[in-house]
């Protein structure tokens, strides 16, 4: 049986690590393409500028548009053709790290990946998801490598606002669950891809027994320090527990779901950009009530679902289709969400069990009414 794990060069987690930024640069070459919200880069010139100055390198702004759509990743590569870069550094959310991975990888060069949130776990990953204009699911891109460098500032992402931590928690939380799904089911993980395009080359594999427990231990640190994380980070200030759960994040999630494998809590989130009232909710925010439908559909343990709830209220996630914008849902709305979520290529394959349309619309309705439960009784 083939195993696969991917992981990226380097990680560097640390207070005001940001002001090394220029020194992973400067090993790459003198210049980088800058991509990231005009917002973002400004919330941390002062450190750009003092680490271009102090490492002798060039930063140069290609700006971003907010979404990564194939249209953004076209803009910024004809602005690497105007003026070429010795590497890419992306900064800011998911969707700004996303694009700039795809950009170096199309172009043959570096990434260095400097998130200003904790909040979902994209980072570290050779993958990057693409959506449309209307900000909807489009699909996957498979890096021909992992990024060179993530570098995570935690004074940075301390002094960002707590719902993007709290986000990052949602989408960490589905992490065990789909790899222990994909495990039990021996299906293909996204570290086997996407060599397949090389001719004589196999590209499934296995997830090891390194990213299952890697997922594992995304579960356990949440239960421990989850709530204590947010209290930093409402304070804004940096403690051993928000470092734990950055780490879990970005790193620990990120390495978990990408060689330990999803399942269904992606591929419905995946469907439910279909529904327009989601389109305000983080990605994160989403996923932790994903992940929800996915142990609905699995039949999990009344005590596992009572303690991802229980975690779930304490920090203040989702737990029911209102608190993500979905005020009402018919039964044909729930099955166009399935349907979105049990296409072929879906990673929904990967639960244990043969899957339906009809199944997955079931599980969004009744995990809702769980939700719901467990705000009127503590409990399900």
């Amino acid at each position: 049986m083939r195993k696969a794990l991917v992981l990226p060069t380097k990680y560097v987690q640390g207070e005001d690590e940001l002001n090394n930024l220029g020194y992973f640069v400067s090993s790459f070459g003198k210049n980088a393409l800058l991509i990231g919200k005009s917002e973002d880069i400004e919330r941390v010139r002062t450190k750009l500028d003092q680490t271009a100055e102090k490492f002798g390198v060039e930063l140069f702004e290609g700006g971003f548009n907010g979404e990564a759509t194939r249209n953004e990743v076209k803009r910024l590569q004809s602005v690497l053709k105007e003026r070429p870069a010795d590497c890419v550094v992306g900064l800011g959310g998911g969707k700004a790290l996303d694009t700039a991975k795809v950009v170096a990888d199309s172009e043959g060069l570096e990434v260095v990946i400097a998130p200003t949130i904790a909040a979902q776990d994209a980072p570290t990953s050779h993958s990057a998801v693409l959506y449309t204009e209307e900000h909807n699911f489009d699909d996957y891109y498979y890096c021909k490598k992992s990024p060179g460098v993530v570098l995570a500032d935690t004074t940075v992402i301390a002094q960002a606002p707590t719902r993007f931590l709290l986000a990052g928690m949602g989408d960490a939380m589905s992490t065990y669950f789909e790899a222990r799904a994909t495990h039990n089911s021996y299906s293909q993980v996204n570290a086997s891809l996407p060599m397949g395009t090389r001719e004589g080359y196999t590209p499934s594999a296995v997830g090891t027994y390194a990213a299952l427990n890697l997922a594992k231990l995304c579960f356990k640190n949440l239960l421990e320090d989850g709530l204590k994380a947010k209290l930093s980070a409402d304070t804004n200030l940096v403690t051993e527990s928000l470092n734990k759960i950055v780490e879990t994040n970005i790193l620990l999630s990120g390495l978990g779901f990408e060689s330990g494998g999803l399942a269904a809590a992606h591929a419905i989130y995946n469907g439910m950009t279909a529904l327009p009232g989601t389109h305000d909710y983080l990605h994160g925010e989403q996923v932790a009530f994903t992940t929800l439908i996915q142990l609905v559909l699995e039949d999990a343990a009344k005590e596992e679902i009572n303690t991802v709830l229980h975690f779930y209220d304490s920090v203040g996630l989702p737990m029911t289709l209102e608190d993500i914008g979905v005020n009402e849902i018919t039964y044909d709305q729930a099955l166009e969400v399935a349907q979105k979520a049990c296409i072929p290529e879906e990673s929904i394959h990967s639960m244990p069990f043969p899957i339906t349309e009809d199944q997955v619309a079931n599980a969004i309705i009744v995990a809702d009414q769980v939700g719901e439960e467990y705000k009127k009784n503590g409990q399900l």
